[in-house]
């Protein structure tokens, strides 16, 4: 016995509905095809869930600041080691006139990164609101020395660190400020965080045991807060640092804190 359905809907009426279905799946499929040629070109997205769309005269000026974005989250998550409770993210000068929203999710992307693998640039917001944390956007005119300047502030259970960043002229994206302190460095593939006492001898025995393990410094970036007072050393290395000689970094007299960081 038929059903209402099957009689109202005889041979020609169903495969017509089929038709449709398929017509309609390969229009949903070139739509795709022609976002993702867009995006793989041009840096254009459009139509996409939890991320906004990005025109292609919009993607160039974006793209060093999404680096820089992901950059600064990564050097903030590699730097956390307890449950973060809000991050604070601050765009100041050329920068706050661009897609916020786009680089708050490269931010937040490089900040859950370390802790939880798998998170890319649409997921990052989802998992950061599950998570339960807040995430605070501040917009303002230029308030530094820089153009363009973004401040990632973790607040995490047992402390609050900031970093900054800016793009120079030449699209890199550069570390210009870590709690407070100044610096101007360059994001390495391998690289060595220290915090120290601002004492003589440091860099004497820091160099001393990079040099006996064979790692050769790339480049080496000081900054302090007063002389005498806290110092930061951020050192990009060649090759990846085994943890026995971090260790022994670690172990200096000095040094309060001594962290490999990878990006």
């Amino acid at each position: 016995m038929l059903t209402r359905d099957q009689q109202l809907r005889g041979p020609g009426t169903e495969a017509a509905g089929d038709d449709a279905i398929a017509g309609q799946r390969r229009a949903t499929a070139l739509q795709v095809a022609e976002q993702m040629s867009d995006y793989l070109l041009t840096g254009a997205i459009s139509n996409a869930v939890n991320f906004p769309s990005i025109t292609a005269e919009e993607a160039p000026k974006l793209k060093p600041f999404i680096e820089l974005g992901e950059k600064l989250g990564s050097f903030a998550g590699q730097l956390t080691e307890s449950g973060i409770l809000k991050v604070q993210i601050t765009y100041e000068g050329h920068v706050a006139e661009m897609k916020i929203k786009a680089l708050t999710s490269a931010v937040l992307s490089g900040l859950l990164r370390p802790m939880l693998g798998d998170v890319n640039v649409v997921s990052a917001p989802v998992v950061a609101k599950e998570r339960g944390m807040v995430v605070d956007e501040i917009v303002r005119a230029a308030q530094s020395d820089y153009e363009s300047l973004i401040t990632v502030t973790v607040i995490t259970e047992r402390q609050e660190r900031s970093v900054s960043g800016t793009v120079y002229a030449d699209g890199k994206p550069r570390l210009v400020d870590i709690k407070g302190i100044r610096v101007d460095a360059e994001f390495g593939k391998s690289m060595i965080y220290i915090t120290n006492e601002d004492k003589p001898g440091f860099i004497g025995h820091f160099a001393g045991i990079l040099g006996d393990a064979s790692i050769n410094i790339a480049t080496f970036h000081l900054g302090r807060n007063k002389p005498g007072g806290d110092a930061i050393a951020l050192v990009e290395v060649d090759g990846a640092v085994p943890p026995d000689v971090l260790a022994r970094v670690q172990a200096l007299p000095q040094v309060k804190q001594a962290k490999s960081l990878t990006f």
